[in-house]
């Protein structure tokens, strides 16, 4: 009969081990590490009861490994879905969606350099344009930057740079 509570001690700490690995996946704001607590402390009582000497050996579980358990799941909680939610990580997935998104952007602002057009609105320094369809490219309305002097409404003007998001044109 004594031998029940040495394998209900061992249950209850290999359950608050286990209970510690699930915190890392389950937001519960603490709720399941404080339950872990509460089973290895009742793990370690029916250590004691059963005998004083694994009731040392589970204190001693208890003090080393909590800690150590802790500790790895600090390590690898930022890898974990919850972790990165919680952190304000993008998914994988994302990122890689997010820079093909830019590279795209990247590619289509390239692609305006040397183009031509007309300005829509006075440009003193920013204001709109049309520029012309082109090969492969559709006509399309911008935001762009007069580089020299300002432009006036209607006068062609042509692509001649781009910085960062900002696209600069002058008078053609």
């Amino acid at each position: 009969m004594d031998e029940v509570m040495l394998f209900w001690g061992l249950g209850l700490l290999a359950a608050a081990l286990l209970l510690l690995v699930v915190e890392l996946f389950v937001p519960s704001g603490g709720i399941i590490s404080v339950t872990s607590v509460l089973v290895a402390i009742a793990g370690v009582v029916c250590l004691f009861r059963y005998d004083v000497t694994w009731g040392l050996i589970g204190v001693l579980m208890v003090l080393i490994g909590g800690p150590v358990a802790f500790a790895f799941g600090l390590r690898i909680w930022p890898e974990t879905p919850v972790g990165r939610a919680m952190l304000g990580e993008e998914p994988p997935e994302a990122v890689e969606a997010r820079q093909l998104a830019e590279l795209e952007r990247e590619t289509h602002r390239r692609a305006l350099l040397g183009r031509t057009g007309k300005a829509l609105t006075d440009m003193r320094p920013v204001g709109s344009v049309e520029l012309v369809p082109s090969e492969g490219h559709p006509g399309e309305r911008i935001e762009a930057i007069a580089e020299g002097a300002w432009i006036e409404r209607g006068q062609p003007i042509r692509v001649t740079g781009i910085e960062h998001n900002e696209i600069h044109v002058r008078k053609a």
